[in-house]
């Protein structure tokens, strides 16, 4: 397409002659703005902003996406300003070219950094216009079908970026037509003797299997004419970056790949959908567990179609897909295809609710998130959805990604849901929330105050709005539990001198703050917990021109309590595991905060000796709180089934076990040492106590490294 006269039929299929001949205008503003800029391939500039306008064109978008289209690097690569295509196109035109403009710098350099700074950009400008991406779409797709005049290096390295981002993109907006176009392109610019040799290969098939696929054809078509139904049937062909999709992940040859016949069968209503699968399932038998409806409960992009895979002749499987036109063009198009039916489609619209909500989503995460690297991580973790659907106990269905856990369901019902989730019931039975949901499944979460995300549920949660939720909220709270520990070590420092953080005069406060660097006294407490200010050497200089030699020492100063809810500034040393009982000490680590260990501990006895200026008296508070690791080290003989035992004693008196590891002393006895939570000294007594009263058990020692 080198002019605007051979798009002209197209624009006028659907468009009025007003919004046509705008469009027309802004081709020859485009062409004027370009004039002496070439391609690559030495075709004048103008022809690229028109193949653009055309893809969008064969998708019926506005005659204001086109106008964009045609003007989409104006901005960037003419110098022409915004104002001024906004006093010739109106103000939505030249938002929509501003936005795609802030999208070229999305040639990346290999620098991963520069690619997410970009990314959230093109997050934003979505979520002013959902134009502004079907617009850069049908940019990316007319730049991969003319990769040819490019160095190989570049032409990978824009195939691999299509691939990681655009197709999936396309995919979350429904648009399968661009997508299967982007990995195709993309698989043939990445792997070209690859996809070659796959291509040859379906070539030969596709000659081999005409006639069985022709029979199939007209089986079908004879069944649903006996029954009266006006359908279209139609053979699928899978599409070469599919094929080797499967072949790798799968680990098949492509013959097994191409040993399924699939068709779809378009028809004019969805009860006619219904009918027709039942017409099918009579003509051939149904695979158990392959059934699948999406007009029901359609996908999260819009997608809907009924699926069903059939037993054919010689044993030879069917995949089937039914729908209406209007979900054929739902399905091809998706999001784009809002704009042919927004006079009267819902389902397009709903199409147009769900991107709108995935873009808020996008929103959600980027403001969440610590950097951009950290959102473009969670956008592609959230470009892949497999669905699942689960009900809410009031059965309201939910989509999430397959392999998703209560965790995952819990953010997704609310953030404070998630936030204050303590455990789950999957269909009405207690379960762990690692457990991955099966769809169908009904999910009610248990939640409690003052409970907080685990940082272990990063291990299962898969969804990035629990991941980022959970990563904000953790963030926000190590920050609090910080500062409220670097509060006690520094009133506990400062007891030394008779003195309070409250008592200190203001001035004098402010003058420190300003002199170490810190903003704020907030930031001050921070450092302290965080082992990178030591609180004695603040608390002398806060009590001013006072040393400690001219002062009394307050011996009424007592050792920081440990509470055991501190958070993340408190740690517990696994060389000697303290628990709630143990004499204590602890020592200031630079970024770990408190670590805390036994008196008697010889890697602490070695602290001692090096950094003292570092050690922190602590003690255990009176009302400790939760479960604490400990070690036991168990003498036992050699007995089958001796690990069992032990294990179930533990059980009995409900205590986890979290690691179990065997070594023989020699071929009669063997040591088995024990990882396991307790509450404190009492509670550890009695265990040990009920491990020595089994049988063939000689001695149960406390290991202490």
């Amino acid at each position: 397409m080198n002019d605007i006269d051979a798009l002209d039929p197209t624009l006028r299929s659907y468009l009025s002659t007003e919004q046509a001949n705008q469009v027309r205008r802004a081709y020859y503003f485009a062409e004027q703005a370009h004039h002496g800029q070439v391609r690559r391939s030495g075709e004048p500039y103008v022809t690229h902003p028109l193949a653009v306008a055309g893809i969008l064109a064969d998708m019926h978008m506005d005659h204001q996406s086109l106008i964009a289209a045609m003007l989409h690097d104006v901005i960037e690569d003419t110098g022409i300003p915004k104002t001024a295509i906004g006093v010739q196109f109106g103000t939505s035109v030249a938002d929509l070219v501003d936005g795609v403009s802030k999208l070229t710098q999305m040639e990346f350099a290999s620098l991963a950094e520069k690619q997410a700074e970009n990314f959230q950009k093109m997050a934003l400008a979505m979520a002013k216009d959902i134009r502004v991406i079907l617009v850069k779409l049908a940019d990316r797709l007319h730049n991969m079908r003319t990769l040819g005049v490019l160095q190989p290096e570049k032409r990978r390295r824009i195939a691999r970026e299509t691939l990681e981002i655009y197709a999936p993109i396309a995919m979350r907006l429904g648009m399968n037509t661009v997508r299967v176009e982007f990995e195709d392109l993309g698989f043939s610019a990445l792997h070209p003797m690859r996809a070659e040799r796959i291509s040859a290969a379906l070539r030969k098939a596709r000659g081999n299997r005409s006639e069985l696929v022709d029979k199939i054809r007209q089986q079908i078509e004879t069944a649903l004419e006996q029954e009266g139904h006006e359908c279209e049937v139609v053979g699928r062909e899978k599409h070469l970056y599919s094929i080797y999709k499967k072949m790798r992940t799968k680990k098949k040859s492509f013959a097994e790949i191409m040993d399924i016949f699939a068709f779809r069968i378009i028809v004019d209503s969805v009860d006619t959908c219904y009918r027709v699968l039942g017409c099918v399932h009579s003509l051939y038998k149904p695979v158990p567990g392959e059934f699948k409806d999406y007009i029901a409960i359609p996908k999260a992009n819009g997608y809907q179609s009924l699926h069903t895979v059939l037993m054919g002749m010689h044993g030879v499987p069917i995949e089937i897909q039914i729908r209406t036109a209007e979900m054929e063009e739902m399905a091809n198009n998706g999001i784009a295809a809002h704009w042919l039916y927004k006079s009267d489609g819902q389902s397009a619209n709903g199409s147009h609710a769900r991107a709108r909500q995935w873009v808020q989503g996008l929103l959600e995460m980027q403001q969440r998130a610590g950097n951009s690297m950290e959102f473009i991580e969670s956008v592609k973790i959230d470009l892949f959805p497999d669905e699942i659907y689960v009900f809410t106990p009031k059965g309201r269905i939910m989509e999430l990604p397959r392999g998703a856990t209560a965790v995952d369901f819990a953010y997704a019902v609310h953030t404070d849901v998630g936030n204050s989730c303590v455990a789950c019931r999957i269909n009405r039975r207690l379960a762990p929330l690692s457990e991955p949901l099966q769809s169908g499944q009904t999910v009610e979460i248990l939640t409690a105050s003052g409970a907080r995300p685990n940082p272990s549920w990063f291990n299962y949660a898969v969804t990035a709005k629990a991941r980022t939720n959970i990563r904000h909220f953790l963030k926000h709270q190590t920050r609090e539990d910080s500062v409220a520990l670097g509060r006690r070590l520094l009133e506990k420092a400062m007891a030394v001198f008779n003195l309070t953080l409250d008592a200190v005069p203001e001035e004098r406060l402010n003058t420190y703050l300003e002199q170490s660097g810190c903003n704020t006294l907030e930031g001050l407490l921070d450092e302290i917990a965080r082992g990178n200010r030591l609180p004695a050497l603040t608390a002398q200089q806060l009590a001013g021109n006072k040393g400690p030699e001219q002062l009394e020492p307050d011996n009424g100063g007592q050792a920081v309590a440990i509470r055991g809810t501190e958070g993340f500034m408190v740690s517990y040393a696994k060389c000697c595991h303290p628990i709630p009982g143990d004499p204590i000490a602890g020592y200031l680590s630079s970024e770990k905060g408190v670590v805390v260990h036994r008196e008697r501990c010889n890697n602490f006895a070695e602290l001692r000796e090096e950094f003292a200026e570092r050690l922190v008296a602590l003690r255990w508070d009176d009302e400790v709180e939760g479960e604490f690791p400990v070690e036991l080290r168990v003498e036992v003989e050699n007995r089958r089934g001796m690990i069992a035992v032990l294990a179930t004693r533990i059980n009995s008196m409900d205590v986890n076990i979290e690691k179990i590891t065997t070594d023989d002393k020699d071929y009669q006895f063997t040591y088995v040492d024990l990882v396991m939570s307790v509450k404190n000294r009492v509670h550890l007594a009695r265990i040990m106590k009920r491990i020595r009263s089994a049988g063939s058990v000689r001695k149960v020692v406390r290991v202490r490294h």
